[in-house]
Formats: structure tokens, C-alpha cells, sequence
């Protein structure tokens, strides 16, 4: 930050000199300004997640990470020998930069992109039908990073997909190639194929096909021996993809395993949310 956008954060003043540094237990030296107007001083870390941090950045990473993968509350403070409060404060001051990040994501141009889709079920309030229901959870993470794109809970219809997959397609524009892969549910495909399709032209008539560079693949898991009709694949594109795109993409790596280990996380720390679906 610029010296001359300094603002005092108690009287709004810019009359800001630098008073003096000081040495952090584990975050190297930081500065303190004087605000030469109410002659109070500040930290340059206050109104920032920062401010009064006193654990090492690399720590703090590697426990909302750990969260991340799937790892309890409890077993996270008995590796890294922190309390559960500790724990708690810094998602809280960590939750605020999500909608910074995301901006700052779209922003930037990928050259590969692969994301995870997959839902969860959770009761609110007491039993209803599915389709009533508000607990209907979507969650979709990028594999290498574990950026939640969106956690996102409503009922189960169309709205609710289709707002899920314009968040993808801001993603598709800054991506030359951009991967989904979601357990079974296809109206992932289906819905980004309606914001996300260009036409083919061979003379004939066009064919809709998911813009280049675009891949979903769906791994249909669960035993379809007692439904009639013909089987689905294992594996499988549901949607047409284009032409010139490049099918570079292994049956092993077409699951969702890094999101579910997510959930497994959610569903140790909400008590809501269960493993199998908890409608009537």
C-alpha cells in the first residue's frame, strides 16, 4: 500500500507519518504510523486479516488446508497444537477475503482449470420432500489449488444449478482449458450446456457442441443392476464436446474425490448434514 492512500482508521485523516518499527514474534518487522491529527497509532496490518495474528502465516496455511482435506477440528488442534477457539477466529477473519479472491481469480487467465462437482444433503428446520427442501448443498472446488468456487445451499432445481455453472463459465473465459468432473449428477453438463455451447458448421446442418476447450465427465457411481433399460457407462462426456478439442483425460482421473473429502469435513463439523440423504 502507498504511503499517500494511508487513511487514519479512527479519524479518516491522510496526515500520516511513519512513527516507528517494530519486530513481530514470527512475522518479521512491521510499522507503526502516527496520525498527526487525533495522535493516535496504528498498525499498517489493522483492518486487515492480519491484525493481531501472532502464529506464523505457514502454520495458519497449513491448518485451513488441512481443514480443507477433510481433517477434523479435533485432530487439527492435536497436530499443530493449537486450540479449537484459535482455530475458529482465524476461518472467521479468513472467510472475509473469499469474494477478493474470486475476483482476483477471474481476473486471471488459466491455462488449465479442473473442478470438482458435488452435493450434499442436509435437513433445515425438520423432514420434507426433496424437492421442498432448502438443504440441498452444491460445492464446487478446483482440484490443485482447493479454491472453493462456490458452496452454495438451496432447493433442488433448475435456478440453483444454472447460477452454480455462470460462476463456471466466468472460469471457462479466463481458461484455454477448463475440466469438470462431477459423481453422477448430470444436470452439471446439462446447464453449463445452455450458457456454454457454440455451433458447429460442416455444411449441414449445425450441431451444438460445449465450446473449445471446454471437458465434463461424469463417473457414474452406485449399481445400476436393479434399473431396466440400457446401462450407463462408467464413465462418461454428457454432453457433445468440440471437435478440435484434444480428449487427453484418463478414467482415473475423473472423479470427485478431493470435494468429497471436503464434505467429510463439513459433515464432521455440522451435525446437519449427513451422509446419506435424510428425506421422508
Amino acid at each position: 500500500m502507498k504511503k499517500e492512500t494511508l487513511e487514519c482508521p479512527f479519524c479518516k485523516s491522510s496526515e500520516i507519518v511513519e512513527n516507528k518499527q517494530y519486530c513481530t514474534k514470527c512475522n518479521g518487522y512491521r510499522v507503526l504510523y502516527l496520525c498527526n491529527k487525533c495522535g493516535k497509532t496504528f498498525s499498517e496490518t489493522i483492518n486487515t486479516f492480519l491484525f493481531r495474528l501472532r502464529k506464523p502465516i505457514w502454520l495458519i496455511v497449513l491448518v485451513l488446508k488441512s481443514l480443507t482435506e477433510g481433517m477434523s477440528i479435533n485432530a487439527t488442534k492435536r497436530t499443530f497444537n493449537v486450540s479449537k477457539n484459535t482455530i475458529y477466529l482465524w476461518i472467521e477473519k479468513m472467510s472475509a477475503l473469499k469474494e477478493v479472491l474470486y475476483l482476483y481469480s477471474i481476473c486471471q487467465q488459466f491455462i488449465e482449470s479442473v473442478v470438482e462437482g458435488d452435493e450434499l444433503y442436509t435437513k433445515v428446520g425438520k423432514n420434507m420432500p426433496q424437492e421442498d427442501s432448502l438443504g440441498w448443498t452444491i460445492v464446487l472446488i478446483e482440484r490443485r489449488t482447493r479454491f472453493l468456487w462456490l458452496l452454495k445451499c438451496g432447493k433442488k432445481d433448475k435456478q440453483l444449478f444454472k447460477d452454480a455453472m455462470r460462476i463456471m463459465y466466468d472460469l471457462v473465459k479466463q481458461s484455454k482449458d477448463f475440466k469438470l468432473f462431477t459423481d453422477g449428477e448430470r444436470r452439471y453438463a446439462n446447464m453449463l450446456f445452455e450458457i456454454c455451447y457454440e455451433l458447429i458448421y460442416t455444411g449441414r446442418r449445425p450441431k451444438k457442441t460445449f465450446k473449445k476447450g471446454v471437458k465434463v465427465r461424469v463417473k457414474n457411481k452406485g449399481s445400476q443392476a436393479h434399473k431396466r433399460g440400457p446401462k450407463r457407462e462408467k464413465y462418461q462426456q454428457p454432453k457433445k464436446e468440440h471437435p478440435e478439442n484434444i480428449n487427453d483425460i484418463k478414467n482415473s482421473e475423473i472423479h470427485a474425490n478431493h470435494v468429497e473429502g471436503f464434505n467429510a469435513s463439513l459433515r464432521r463439523k455440522n451435525s446437519a448434514y449427513r451422509r446419506k440423504s435424510v428425506f421422508i
